[in-house]
């Protein structure tokens, strides 16, 4: 698995997100005819089309021009697509933010937050009942028998939170300190992996993962042990191409912050698959320096060093 970041990026190339075409090409004031907006599925592709219709009708109605969501697989498309000039917004992990954030090409604007504070989620590492484990010390003493699965290479709470915190306690993922190492490419395989019992451990997200497929009555709680809870992790980006007409992309800004007041349906249909209780979530705006402390920690792995431009 080492390296195994570069490489999923470098063949992100591959990914071309259908139908953009010459969709995104900006005008002489640097505003296209049709907003792309890249956004990755979750592991759960109907239901995140399905979710975020009504944000396309919303954005389309704001900014009077036709609005497309393009739905990728991985966050490492998403950061391609992006970073390529394929589409014109991404909605991104904090992770996969700071990856594509180092070519200094897009901007945060908005994240969901609530109170005038971001939201906050956790990363958690899980295992299947059967296994015995109840605890870390467990999974030290018998690391070298178990299987480790990670979600996606680009994902914070499936990947970069949890990988820190085992290499504090000793067990480097890259160093074989696992039976096996691997992705399961997306939260809802990580957690439906380990509830098969086919891996032994799955880093994944407790709000984003586990309580979701709880909601979608595919999993039940007591399927699953939660051996480890992270401190909570910052919310996710929406990012704007830096090249866009400045005044347009803070009209989609805009569009996003006021989106509670003016279509507080739209708002909550996506809201609602991550918080069964949205209350008073909505978009708030963000800024680049909300991630330097992630920054730090994945500066920290040694071979999970960012992208070198």
């Amino acid at each position: 698995m080492k390296k195994i970041l570069i490489v999923c990026l470098c063949l992100a190339l591959s990914f071309a997100l259908a139908g953009c075409g010459d969709n995104t090409a900006l005008d002489s004031n640097g505003i296209p005819k049709k907003l792309i907006i890249a956004c990755y599925n979750g592991g759960l592709p109907g239901l995140f089309k399905t979710k975020l219709e009504p944000t396309r009708l919303y954005l389309e109605k704001q900014l009077g021009m036709p609005v497309e969501f393009q739905f990728t697989n991985d966050y490492t498309a998403v950061i391609e697509a992006i970073n390529a000039k394929k589409v014109h917004v991404a909605y991104l992990s904090p992770f996969s933010y700071i990856l594509a954030s180092q070519k200094h090409s897009i901007t945060p604007i908005v994240a969901i937050g609530a109170n005038g504070k971001p939201t906050m989620y956790h990363s958690i590492i899980i295992t299947n009942k059967h296994t015995g484990l109840k605890s870390m010390d467990d999974v030290k003493r018998r690391a070298k028998s178990l299987t480790l699965c990670f979600a996606d290479p680009a994902s914070t709470s499936g990947h970069l939170i949890p990988a820190a915190y085992l290499t504090t306690i000793g067990l480097d993922p890259e160093k074989n300190s696992f039976k096996e190492t691997m992705f399961a490419g997306s939260h809802p395989a990580t957690v439906l992996t380990v509830k098969s019992g086919k891996v032994d451990l799955g880093c994944t997200t407790s709000e984003y993962g586990v309580d979701v497929l709880v909601r979608m009555n595919m999993v039940k709680k007591d399927d699953l042990v939660v051996l480890w809870q992270s401190d909570p992790i910052v919310a996710s980006p929406i990012v704007v191409r830096n090249d866009l007409n400045k005044a347009f992309a803070k009209k989609i800004q805009d569009a996003y912050l006021t989106m509670g007041q003016k279509d507080p349906a739209a708002l909550q249909s996506f809201i609602k698959v991550f918080i069964a209780d949205p209350g008073k979530h909505s978009y708030m705006p963000v800024n680049d320096s909300l991630y330097n402390g992630l920054r730090k920690i994945a500066a920290g792995i040694k071979n999970l060093a960012l992208i070198k431009q």
